[in-house]
């Protein structure tokens, strides 16, 4: 038994991404439509994902590239108005990810109840985005300070878009996270979104996670689902629901259908 198990009803719970559209301050803003905008494709796509069976829900600001790692305070303000504002109709429970900041990420789960986070925490990196350094004692202290000791934090142990900086095995990193930064979760990735989880990593993350529940972050589809959720204990889905399995595009009910279908075959067998 894990939180996973006091916060979803179903074993193996998939967690569906909301992608936010580019937000006020990022490159892709669409001024003309503004927030009310971002807000209406939000909404749709929360029904999409709700429609089609997800178990939980992750909002991101996925379309802010290219990412910041310490944002401005806009970004999390503007997630917040729209979670709030969509907050009558989010029926599972849902967690936020303000890319790639986990202070702000933290922030904004305690401003809007979410109840997890998907973030960096750990490690210095080589990455599309610079030196990328993190501060894991810092952000756990922030936690406490703003009364957010209740929202679980899914670490990525292998980030996209970066390398780690040391020679380390992934079994070590897996081992000494765990022990030294209490993770509530490990996330396990592909280069970028959408792209394929190498299953023997995620398996390797999974026999030194001990009982830290490990959750596959990148490349799940109807034809990968049972091998990947075999190995893992949850899924972050995003770019497989979406229309034609297109990044870019909106989410597809049907799409979600499929999936938790896949995945409602694969409990039975549990």
């Amino acid at each position: 038994m894990s939180w996973l198990n006091d916060v979803f009803t179903e074993p193996k719970p998939v967690i569906g991404m909301c992608h936010l559209q580019a937000l006020p301050g990022d490159s892709g803003y669409d001024k003309a439509g503004g927030v009310d905008h971002i807000l209406d494709l939000a909404r749709r796509e929360i029904d999409a994902l709700q429609e089609g069976g997800v178990d939980g829900i992750l909002i991101s600001n996925e379309f802010s590239l290219p990412y910041l790692t310490r944002t401005e305070p806009i970004t999390a303000i503007t997630m917040a108005r729209v979670i709030g504002e969509l907050n009558d109709s989010i029926k599972v429970p849902f967690g936020v990810n303000v890319l790639w900041d986990a202070t702000a990420s933290i922030d904004l789960a305690v401003a809007t109840g979410a109840r997890f986070v998907r973030e960096i925490f750990t490690g210095v990196y080589a990455s599309d985005f610079g030196l990328w350094n993190t501060n894991v004692g810092e952000v756990a202290r922030h936690r406490n300070a703003v009364s957010g000791e209740d929202v679980r934090l899914l670490f990525n142990i292998v980030p996209e878009a970066a390398s780690y900086l040391g020679a380390r095995t992934i079994e070590q990193i897996t081992k000494s996270t765990v022990f030294n930064c209490q993770p509530d979760g490990l996330c396990v990735s592909g280069l970028t979104a959408g792209a394929a989880t190498d299953a023997t990593i995620l398996n390797l993350v999974k026999q030194n996670a001990g009982t830290t529940p490990v959750v596959v972050n990148t490349g799940v589809n109807v034809n990968t689902a049972a091998e990947l959720l075999s190995i893992a204990d949850a899924a972050i889905v995003g770019t497989f629901f979406k229309k034609d399995g297109i990044f870019e595009n909106a989410a597809d009910s049907g799409r979600v259908e499929s999936l938790m279908a896949e995945v409602r075959a694969l409990r039975l067998t549990l």
